[in-house]
Formats: C-alpha cells, sequence, structure tokens
C-alpha cells in the first residue's frame, strides 16, 4: 500500500543519513507525521497520540514507534519489516504516571544509545514540552541537538512521481473551487456551500478518489475577508458580500492549494479595483519566477508591482508546500519574503499566495507552481479573475473555463 517504491523510499533515508552525518547526530527521532510518511509511508490518523520514527546512523531501516494497536497500520502502510516496528502497551496513553517517551528511552539504553547525540524536531506540532523533558530525564547521558526541518529541507526537491502527486490533487481542488462558485448565492447557507466543496475534495476525479485536506476550506465572507484564516458559519450569504475560497486538493496526502474570491451582487468599485492589483502582481511575479532567483528577489517582483498602486504587503507572498497532514499543508522550509535568500530550483513546489487584507475587505488570488528548468508551471487551469455573482455565470467548456 506503499506510494512509493522502495527503493524511492531508501533513497530519501539515505539523503537523511547524509544530513545526520553533517551535523554529528548517531540518533534522529522524527515525530512530524508528514516526515514519518515521507521516509516510511505510514499513514493514519493516530498523531493524536505519541509515535515517532527512530534512525540509527547504523541501521539500514528506521523503527516505528508507536501505539500498539496501530501496528497493524503501520504494516499495511510503510516498507518497514516487521522487527522494525515496536508498539508500546495501552497504558501509556494519555496516562499522568507514564509517557510513551520513557518507552523509547528504555529502548536506546538497550541497543546501546544512552550516550548517543540525538537529534529531536523542537519546533514541530507533535513534540510536546513532556516529550523532551521525559527524554532529558531518562537519558541524562545523551546529547541533544534541534533536528527541526532537517527532513523537511530533503522534502523541497519533489521527485517525478511526488509532481504526478500534486497534479492529481490539482484536478481535485480545480473540482472544487468549481463547486464552491457554483454554490455561492444570496441565501445560501456558509455551511451548505463548504459540504458541497468538502464532497468534492473527497471524492475526487473519475479516475481516482480524494484524501482529506491539512486545512479545512477557509471561506470568509463580508468583512471578515479583511483575515484570511477564518472557516465558515451557518448564516446565509447577503448580496453584496465578497467570499474568498482559499482551498486545496489532496491526493496521497500531497496537496494542491488554490485560492479565488467571489462577489455576490453588483460589482464594489474597491473589491474590482484591488482585485486588479492583486491579479497584476500575481502575474508579474509567475512571468518572472525562474531557477536561480532567491525567495526574497521573488517577492520583490511582487512588491514593486502593487508598490504603484500604493499598496504594501508586511506578509510572505508564498511559501514550500506538498506532503502534510493537519494543521498545514506547508513544509516549514522556504518563504516567499524579504530576507529568505534560499535559490529556486527546479521541481521546488510553492504556494503563491499574495492576498491583501484590509480593514473592511480582502482579495485571495493565489496559484500553486511548480519551479521548472527555465521558469515555472501553474499546476491549475482556473482563470485568474474576481468571480461577481449573479451578474456574472462561469460554465465549463471543452475542458476549459470561459467566462458567459
Amino acid at each position: 500500500m506503499t506510494a512509493f517504491a522502495n527503493m524511492e523510499y531508501r533513497e530519501r533515508i539515505r539523503k537523511t543519513k547524509e544530513k545526520m552525518v553533517e551535523k554529528g547526530l548517531d540518533v534522529l527521532l522524527i515525530t512530524d507525521p508528514a516526515n514519518m510518511n515521507y521516509l516510511t509511508g505510514y499513514d493514519g490518523w493516530s498523531f493524536y497520540v505519541h509515535q515517532l520514527l527512530m534512525i540509527l546512523i547504523d541501521e539500514e531501516e528506521p523503527f516505528w514507534i508507536g501505539r500498539g494497536q496501530d501496528l497493524n497500520g503501520a504494516r499495511a502502510t510503510t516498507w518497514l519489516g516487521d522487527s522494525h516496528l515496536i508498539g508500546y502497551p495501552d497504558d501509556f496513553v494519555h496516562s499522568t504516571e507514564k509517557h510513551p517517551m520513557d518507552f523509547v528511552s528504555n529502548i536506546l539504553k538497550e541497543i546501546g544509545e544512552a550516550n548517543a547525540t540525538i537529534g529531536i524536531e523542537m519546533d514541530t506540532y507533535y513534540f510536546t514540552a513532556k516529550c523532551y523533558t521525559r527524554l532529558r530525564a531518562e537519558l541524562t547521558q545523551a546529547t541533544f541537538q534541534d533536528a527541526t526541518n532537517l527532513v523537511n529541507y530533503i522534502r523541497i526537491i519533489k521527485s517525478a512521481k511526488e509532481i504526478e502527486y500534486i497534479r492529481n490533487a490539482t484536478k481535485i481542488v480545480e473540482k472544487a473551487m468549481q463547486t464552491g462558485i457554483d454554490a455561492i448565492e444570496v441565501g445560501v447557507r456558509e455551511c451548505d456551500v463548504v459540504a458541497a466543496i468538502m464532497h468534492a475534495q473527497i471524492s475526487g476525479t473519475a479516475s481516482y478518489g480524494g484524501d482529506y485536506p491539512a486545512i479545512m476550506p477557509l471561506l470568509p465572507s463580508g468583512i471578515k475577508t479583511g483575515t484570511p484564516h477564518l472557516t465558515w458559519t451557518d448564516e446565509p450569504y447577503k448580496s453584496g458580500d465578497p467570499v474568498i475560497l482559499e482551498l486545496a486538493g489532496c491526493y496521497k496526502r500531497y496537496h494542491s492549494p488554490l485560492s479565488r474570491t467571489v462577489f455576490i451582487g453588483e460589482t464594489n468599485p474597491k473589491v474590482t479595483y484591488l482585485a486588479d492589483v492583486v491579479i497584476e502582481g500575481l502575474n508579474a511575479t509567475i512571468d518572472a519566477i525562474k531557477p536561480g532567483m532567491t525567495a526574497e528577489e521573488v517577492e520583490a517582483v511582487w512588491s514593486k508591482s502593487i508598490a504603484k498602486s500604493g499598496f504594501i504587503k508586511d506578509t510572505r507572498i508564498g511559501y514550500s508546500m506538498g506532503l502534510n497532514y493537519p494543521p498545514d499543508w506547508g513544509e516549514h522550509t522556504v518563504s516567499l519574503r524579504p530576507g529568505d535568500k534560499t535559490v529556486l530550483q527546479p521541481n521546488m513546489t510553492f504556494h503563491v499566495i499574495p492576498g491583501i487584507w484590509l480593514a473592511q475587505y480582502g482579495v485571495e488570488i493565489s496559484e500553486s507552481i511548480r519551479i521548472t528548468e527555465t521558469g515555472c508551471e501553474v499546476f491549475a487551469n482556473f482563470p485568474r479573475q474576481l468571480f461577481v455573482k449573479p451578474s456574472e455565470k462561469i460554465f465549463k467548456l471543452g475542458g476549459m473555463y470561459e467566462n458567459i
């Protein structure tokens, strides 16, 4: 059931060990579920309890360590042999007396790694302060190093198969976005539009189904479009409301995010003007992107474009994205913003989202892209515009989207 051939997983392990050698690590403990998936294929909704991947520098296969009842899930989804799958007893789960990191520490003692230099992902959602303090208390002779993002930076260059999965996710998000735009009407409840969107996200296409995205559909409306990260309510849409849709398709945990903005009723000149500014800036940025540029040089193209209209955006305009689990589809590595001097390379993938959020309204129009040998590939084939309803209807003709 693994999403990739064993050879690809082994190559990822090899690259990880190269980074371990550079940092002087004997052991690497991976708790980020996306990194666990990347290195082994493990895919389960078990990250609400403690689990990890233990990589030993002199051991060919990593060890998956998790809740005992999830062992069969590891057997079903990873390429690891049974001897490298270890389950801890259920009395470690949500206990006030013992902790799964005590179990991990005992394993490290038993295999002679109590004095090892151990890398840990200090800044992940899934490695808690208690995890760290219990490891330190049990392994008093070990040396701990922060290995946050060690695997994440290996992930930023995608393989051909990974790109294929993102393209599949793109077909799903195109369908979900069109579903959302079609469903938004005066009097329709926000929650009912999101229900239709989520059905499209999970049902996928006739050729393949979708997966749950790492972020729920974000659909702020009205004055709430002045901020990007609100979900939905059970209130009906009203004439004069702008609506932001920030969605993603997900296939085998690989994401393709996409944002568009809808205006209900007679268009508002201020919203239309802001949308024109965002679109012009996004077009200029996408046209300029090419390998060899730095992340901050990409952002500078956008800033120069919007400055002509008097706008300043003080937040990043994009980030590396791909494989992930809740609560984020970003990879926590490269950001398109001033100060990030990361050089763009072919097969890096980004969500370019130069939204502008003002006090009373905002506009989001975004694209997911792949860096190519000469420029960039825009994944989605979807109109890059402000959608106005009901005065403008959107139809799909011959596989392309056109305005009627």
